[in-house]
């Protein structure tokens, strides 16, 4: 039997109890799309009273699950990082019921594409994922989920414009399997994912949404894809 490290225990029901309560999961799952948003905002989306909206932000900052960025007159919320995304879609996953008989019921255009947090998912994530192991470009993920690159894989991604030495150093993971709340399999996670997302958002590969985390690939990421990665989507 596994030993249970003094504390941790309260802590993780503290966290799960903080995620559990549905107006905080709407408001958290909301942020998912990495854009920051009002109190205000968030009160509309969890169905709540800005007043009571602001009772539940506070929990959520407590817990670390959030963080808030003051700016003029405003206070704007977003997740306080990758670990909270990874755990969010996990639960996702979690929550869709048997895996034997699956059947994604994900808004078709949610389900193609779209930002899990900081980096790409759905659909196209997961095909990208599946084809830059093909390549040889990835490492089998580790036992903490993570990756690593191959000399090969190195070089594609640095010709596309990411530095990776400078995405090493970053103080998150730097690439991991991230399991997908649609597709039920993993897309890149880590910095890069992030930087991945980066080059295909200022290169005109995708196009994101403003109001939502529905990503579009365009016909020129379409034809990039094809010719970089051999991947059609």
């Amino acid at each position: 039997m596994m030993d249970v490290e003094e504390g941790t225990d309260f802590a993780v029901s503290s966290i799960a109890a903080a995620i559990g309560e549905p107006a905080r999961a709407r408001m958290l799952y909301c942020l998912m799309d990495g854009h920051a948003r009002t109190s205000t905002e968030l009160a509309i989306v969890a169905k709540v009273s800005p007043s009571t909206a602001s009772v539940h932000l506070n929990r959520l900052k407590a817990e670390q699950l959030v963080k808030v960025l003051v700016q003029g007159k405003h206070r704007y919320y977003s997740l306080e990082g990758p670990n909270v995304a990874r755990v969010l879609e996990g639960l996702s996953v979690l929550a869709g019921g048997t895996r034997d008989r699956f059947v994604p019921n994900t808004p078709s255009r949610l389900r193609a594409a779209r930002t899990c947090y900081d980096h790409i998912a759905g659909t196209v994530g997961v095909l990208l994922h599946d084809r830059f192991q093909l390549l040889g470009w990835l490492s089998a993920p580790s036992r903490d989920k993570a990756y690593e690159l191959s000399v090969d894989g190195a070089k594609a991604f640095e010709a596309l414009g990411i530095d990776i030495e400078a995405t090493r150093v970053l103080r998150r993971q730097f690439a991991c399997a991230c399991l997908d709340w649609s597709e039920r399999r993993p897309h890149v996670g880590g910095a890069l994912g992030a930087a991945l997302l980066k080059v295909a958002l200022k290169k005109r590969w995708v196009t994101q949404d403003l109001d939502s985390r529905a990503l579009g690939v365009t016909g020129l990421g379409r034809r990039e894809m094809l010719a970089r990665f051999g991947l059609q989507v």
